[in-house]
């Protein structure tokens, strides 16, 4: 309870914020690192605090992306037994010991899902945000996918099983974009709420209080 009380009151003025996924051991010289670095730059200086699990690789290039730029760079720590490590590049920093509390401040705060190669963590959080969208737990936001030869092989099986089989519908697969250009990332964000601006709606607003 006491993290969650924390967590909302440090971070209920930082919308629009975008949180940023990836792997905790992608090198600084690794692709991954550099792409998850210069998108959130762009968000951040497009005007977008950006969320990150604040530790280590994707994590870290997307919090010194931020930092260098206009808007806060956010880093929800975890306690674990290895990897973990806090960086250097947050604005905020909040330190959890429980993965529950901690994924519903990604969700709960952000306006879009960027989400770089990764391993279970990764994807563990993609896909949560994947069924609280899906299931009308949050409200429809962008999910996005970057470097597509690293998801191929997994959207390939998202369409021909969970599809073809019937597990769910294929209209569920537009809940998912892939960009690999972070220019383009930051624009398709903005122009999924250029119509409706990026506040919640009332019932939205419900949606999120009951998350």
């Amino acid at each position: 309870m006491a993290e969650f009380v924390e967590a909302t009151e440090r971070l209920a003025g930082i919308r629009p914020a975008v949180s940023i996924f990836g792997s905790s051991r992608a090198p600084e010289d690794s692709y991954c690192f550099a792409l998850a670095e210069r998108t959130a730059r762009l968000l951040s200086d497009a005007g977008f605090a950006v969320i990150s699990g604040g530790g280590p690789g994707v994590m870290k290039a997307a919090n010194r992306g931020a930092f260098a730029g206009r808007s806060p760079a956010v880093g929800l720590n975890i306690e674990l037994p290895r990897e973990q490590h806090a960086n250097e590049w947050q604005d905020i920093s909040l330190r959890f010991e429980h993965f529950f509390a901690r994924k519903v401040m990604f969700v709960k705060y952000a306006t879009a899902y960027v989400v770089l190669p990764g391993g279970f963590g990764t994807l563990d959080e993609l896909f949560e945000a994947l069924t609280l969208v899906q299931t009308g737990k949050t409200r429809r936001m962008p999910i996005i996918l970057m470097h597509e030869p690293f998801w191929r092989g997994l959207l390939d099986w998202l369409r021909e099983r969970l599809v073809g089989e019937g597990m769910i519908e294929p209209a569920d697969l537009g809940l998912l974009r892939v960009i690999d250009e972070p220019e383009k990332v930051v624009e398709a964000i903005f122009a999924f709420y250029e119509k409706r601006g990026f506040e919640p709606s009332p019932a939205e607003h419900e949606v999120l209080l009951n998350l």
